[in-house]
């Protein structure tokens, strides 16, 4: 039916459970980012005056017992940035245990995944107290390297539209969905259709094949960029005054519900339009990317256990 000069749908009752689950889960990464944000926040606080000392100095400060790498802060968070890393392979592991399968849903995994992912390497910097020498400095930049080959790998992940399961869709469930909001921007009536076409402007297939995989990623990542900003010039054209500033420029929603129903349709489809237009180029990328990331990540695994024994052979613990 149509509300306001814009059409809507109907919500399905069975996806009331979809939202509350999906609430749920955003305050779970939430408080687990916090936790981690808090924490290297207190060692950062309380390790400062130590951590900016030379090698040399470090042994002369009161601190030098509770943050080298083998004292009392340091061990613990050593075996933090194990555990924690530990973790990190429960997401694979997932794939192929069934009885693990059953446990949220892919995309609520990855996000748990990438937080984690994000704070171990921070832990595991202060655990070594900013010390990058020998097999355990070795075992540090293969860490970052398997940090950044993730970052990129969830936003490629990101690129291939998936269904409330993380189910990949198919070109034909893909253009039923474009069919939809497509009719959804054709019944408002707050913008003219030709508003929206810096928003729904895609390279063609023939584009996309013919142009190298470092200008596709490029390409992809300039539109994902561009579009909030696409999105706000919507929003000056409808807001004024104050209501600018309290919306930053309309980078931020404002209190107008028509207006954000009609952004959240352009953006729902310029966002499903961009992935569907790079969808075989990102499908192939995602499997280039498993190839090179999983061995970065159990080559870190292998140097952490070399690394545990020479510290137990060597009685720290």
């Amino acid at each position: 039916m149509a509300t306001n000069g814009i059409a809507t749908l109907a919500v399905p009752t069975s996806t009331t459970g979809v939202r509350r689950d999906g609430a749920a889960h955003r305050w779970r990464v939430t408080i687990l980012a916090l936790a981690a944000t808090a924490l290297i926040v207190y060692l950062t606080v309380h390790g400062y005056r130590y951590y900016r000392l030379s090698l040399g100095e470090r042994p002369l400060s009161p601190l030098h017992t509770q943050l080298r790498p083998s004292g009392s802060i340091g061990l613990k968070l050593g075996m933090l940035g194990v555990a924690l890393y530990s973790v990190l392979f429960l997401f694979p592991l997932r794939k192929r245990l069934k009885w693990m399968s059953a446990l949220g849903s892919t995309r609520n995994w990855l996000d748990i995944h990438v937080v984690i992912g994000i704070a171990t390497p921070i832990l595991i910097t202060f655990h070594a107290a900013f010390k990058f020498q020998g097999l355990a400095g070795l075992a540090y930049w293969i860490m970052l390297a398997v940090a950044v080959s993730g970052f990129f790998g969830r936003y490629i992940y990101a690129q291939i539209p998936r269904g409330l399961k993380s189910v990949q869709l198919t070109m034909s469930e893909l253009q039923t969905q474009s069919e939809e909001l497509a009719a959804k921007l054709s019944n408002q009536l707050l913008f003219p259709p030709d508003e929206f076409s810096p928003l729904l402007r895609f390279p063609s297939p023939q584009e996309v094949r013919k142009a190298s995989l470092g200008t596709t990623l490029w390409t992809m990542l300039k539109m994902d960029l561009a579009r909030p900003f696409q999105v706000s010039r919507l929003r000056r054209r409808v807001l004024h005054g104050f209501e600018l500033v309290t919306t930053l420029g309309g980078l931020l929603p404002s209190s107008h519900s028509d207006l954000e129903s009609i952004i959240s349709v352009v953006r729902r489809q310029s966002s499903l339009g961009a992935r569907t237009a790079f969808l075989d180029r990102s499908q192939r990328v995602f499997h280039l990317w498993h190839v090179i990331h999983r061995p970065f990540s159990f080559s870190f695994a292998a140097l952490i256990l070399v690394h545990i024994g020479v510290v137990l052979m060597l009685g720290y613990f």
